[in-house]
């Protein structure tokens, strides 16, 4: 608690470079109870202690005044972002300006510390990062899988808007070779994960799918270079060809597939371990741009939402995500709101953006709790998101290493 948080004493607490964020209430993590009318005090970008008001040091300034009287939780990370909107073009050379601007409105103004991309022109997004990690902008930290595997043969319809030249380099490898060099070029690059499409939609032809011997080659490489891999499944086929390739996590569950699931299938991902990130906002994103009628809309979002629900209810591990840069609004509140209507509780979805991708990238001993010893990487809401689900999109301020990335 705060009266153990000085090394030396408090009077010399500003000398120290201690700074505190005030709240109306702490969450200190998702299963804890919560601190009301707390105190995080900061320094050498980490936690240095958690207590209340009451026993707040005298002489310590605030991190930022328009930070305090929130409700105070973990950084949020989103593990299912793409940074291939224009305002990322060029990111070795680009204006400042235009990229922190991007990755306000992308991302910190919504509470992400932490963006996983999972798709991208992989050279631009790893300059992007170290423009971050140099101080050349402001931004939050950013992990990637680099250039995605795709079928031979295989890219989507949906990325037709693509430059000739980055579809030209997407890379759809026809063998188990092709595939190995293409993972150990994004993993030896810096890249954190791998990304296999399993199944692609075409346009007006059936989908194609990534052969299976070249699917759990491209697994058993990233997993023996300790790295987890990410599986686009687009349906029930793909669920099953993501089970036989020893996939990690579900960058979306089979959205917009008649349910229910099979039970044997839903155990099945259970029991492997196969982690999900719903990005149930995608469906009513994709229902909307193709303009399905309202009732029918609603109707295959609510079997969506239902099945996701299931795989919750059965013990599935859930990482939050919402394909933001291919999704063109930027702001999770439907998410949230869709989340909740699925039967997740609010502090289950404050496990999805913080404890559980620290869990799954073994990073907990550092990340996902308010706690002292961890990074200040911290969200500061207007309102306390236990009352409504929605309130975790209400974002006052984000701290990353103790400096305020995103002020309202």
């Amino acid at each position: 608690m705060l009266s153990l948080l000085v090394c030396a004493s408090v009077a010399h607490a500003a000398e120290a470079g201690l700074a505190a964020l005030r709240g109306m209430r702490v969450y200190v993590s998702p299963d804890a109870a919560p601190v009301d009318d707390g105190v995080v005090l900061i320094g050498g970008g980490r936690i240095v202690a958690v207590g209340t008001s009451a026993a707040y040091p005298a002489g310590v300034p605030s991190l930022n005044p328009a930070c305090d009287g929130g409700v105070v939780v973990a950084g949020f990370q989103n593990s299912h972002v793409h940074l291939n909107g224009g305002a990322f073009a060029g990111a070795r050379e680009a204006p400042a300006g235009r990229l922190e601007a991007g990755l306000t409105s992308l991302l910190t103004r919504y509470g992400f510390t932490t963006a996983f991309d999972i798709a991208s022109d992989r050279d631009n997004t790893l300059a992007l990062r170290a423009r971050v990690e140099r101080g050349d902008l402001q931004g939050p930290r950013l992990l990637t899988a680099g250039m995605p595997l795709f079928p031979p043969q295989g890219l989507p319809f949906y990325l037709e808007h693509f430059t000739p030249d980055l579809l030209a380099r997407l890379p759809q490898p026809a063998s188990v070779p092709a595939a190995l060099e293409t993972v150990r070029s994004n993993l030896d690059a810096g890249a954190e994960a791998t990304k296999l499409f399993l199944v692609t939609p075409q346009r007006n032809q059936p989908p194609k799918r990534m052969p299976a011997d070249i699917a759990r080659a491209a697994a058993d490489e990233t997993h023996r270079r300790g790295r987890l891999v990410f599986a686009h499944p687009t349906d029930l086929d793909g669920l099953r060809a993501a089970l036989a390739a020893g996939v990690d996590i579900l960058a979306h569950p089979p959205l917009g597939v008649p349910g229910p699931w099979p039970d044997g299938l839903m155990e099945s991902l259970r029991a492997a371990g196969v982690w999900m990130v719903p990005t149930l906002k995608l469906l009513d994103y994709e229902l909307a741009k193709d303009k399905v009628p309202p009732e029918q809309a609603d109707r295959i979002l609510r079997d969506s939402v239902r099945e996701f629900g299931r795989f919750v209810a059965a013990g599935g591990k859930v990482l939050f995500g919402t394909d933001v840069d291919y999704v063109e609004d930027s702001d999770p509140t439907d998410e949230y709101r869709l989340l909740a209507q699925a039967g997740m509780q609010p502090m289950q979805i404050l496990a999805a953006l913080t404890t559980a991708p620290a869990e799954r990238w073994q990073e907990s001993r550092r990340r996902g709790r308010v706690l002292p010893g961890m990074d200040a990487d911290l969200v500061v809401l207007q309102d306390d998101p236990a009352r409504a689900a929605t309130n975790f999109a209400r974002v006052k301020c984000t701290v990353r290493g103790g400096r305020v990335l995103y002020s309202r």
